[in-house]
């Protein structure tokens, strides 16, 4: 507990002093490219936010978590088919990227599940989506809103 008040009163002074806050290791080398989600149809169905989540350093980083305003229940789901052609989608607790590699969150495997929307996701607007790695670090990306049936940013 002295340790996380520490950290905690380390930070206050360090933005009180117009500096940035130390980057916890692992996360600070992860970026999110090509973010992307779908219209809604208002706020009654769940929606999805799909990227690429690179590590770019030397030690594998796991994310664990995701928060934006949007949904009052942002979860990592991945959807899988079975041999039989039946799909299910089941939530994920944590996602491990290996230093040097990436994870595609993507529509029919891993992705963002975004459930309880506050507002209809709509074309052209973009929210916040803040992923939450294990050693604590957040990264923050804004998440463009394409058409109700695109595929990717590229269309």
């Amino acid at each position: 507990m002295n340790k996380l008040r520490y950290v905690n009163g380390l930070a206050v002074l360090v933005l009180a002093a117009g500096l940035s806050v130390p980057a916890f290791a692992g996360s600070q080398d992860v970026s999110v490219e090509q973010p992307w989600a779908r219209a809604s149809i208002g706020v009654k169905r769940p929606g999805a936010a799909y990227m690429i989540v690179r590590n770019t350093g030397e030690d594998a980083v796991t994310l664990t978590g995701l928060a934006t305003p949007l949904a009052m229940m942002p979860e990592i789901h991945e959807s899988k088919t079975n041999a039989d052609g039946v799909s299910s989608m089941t939530p994920v607790d944590e996602i491990t990227i290996e230093a040097g590699e990436s994870v595609a969150l993507e529509p029919g495997g891993l992705h963002a599940m975004l459930m309880k929307l506050q507002n209809p996701m709509t074309e052209g607007e973009s929210f916040p989506l803040t992923l939450t790695f294990a050693d604590g670090g957040e990264v923050t990306v804004e998440v463009p809103i394409l058409g109700i049936a695109e595929r990717g940013p590229e269309g």
